[in-house]
């Protein structure tokens, strides 16, 4: 498989709003399975992690607009990206995770150093900018 460099724009989508490995796991397994509702004991069997770690995920991706709730009485989600820009996002990184998972994955992990964050800073929009 061919690695990809990460272009700059997925790196600061990666950074801004992926929190973890298991997040981006299950945003990418939604977008695959775009059919299907999924409740947090469904996709904590899938990607072998807690309920609550699964109900995290899916509460967060509902916040971040990437996920809808299907149904409120089950909570039961799906991938529903608020915006085509984010949808596109959310493509072009399954794209780069599939022939980068690494350097992705350790991306993730990145973000709680230094670089990491000063890269993301220095795209934050500023008033004063």
């Amino acid at each position: 498989m061919n690695r990809e460099e990460i272009p700059d724009e997925v790196k600061r989508f990666i950074l801004i709003s992926i929190p973890s490995v298991p997040y981006l796991e299950a945003i990418l397994l939604l977008r695959r399975e775009r059919d299907r509702g999924w409740t947090a004991g469904e996709l904590a069997q899938r990607l072998y992690v807690s309920a609550k770690v699964a109900a995290e995920v899916l509460s967060g991706s509902a916040a971040a607009g990437i996920a809808a709730i299907e149904d409120t009485s089950a909570l039961v989600y799906r991938y529903q990206p608020a915006s085509a820009g984010l949808e596109q996002m959310i493509d072009r990184l399954a794209a780069i995770y599939a022939k980068n998972l690494i350097d992705v994955t350790n991306l993730i992990h990145s973000k709680t150093s230094k670089s990491a964050q000063q890269f993301a800073d220095a795209f934050i929009w500023r008033k004063d900018g």
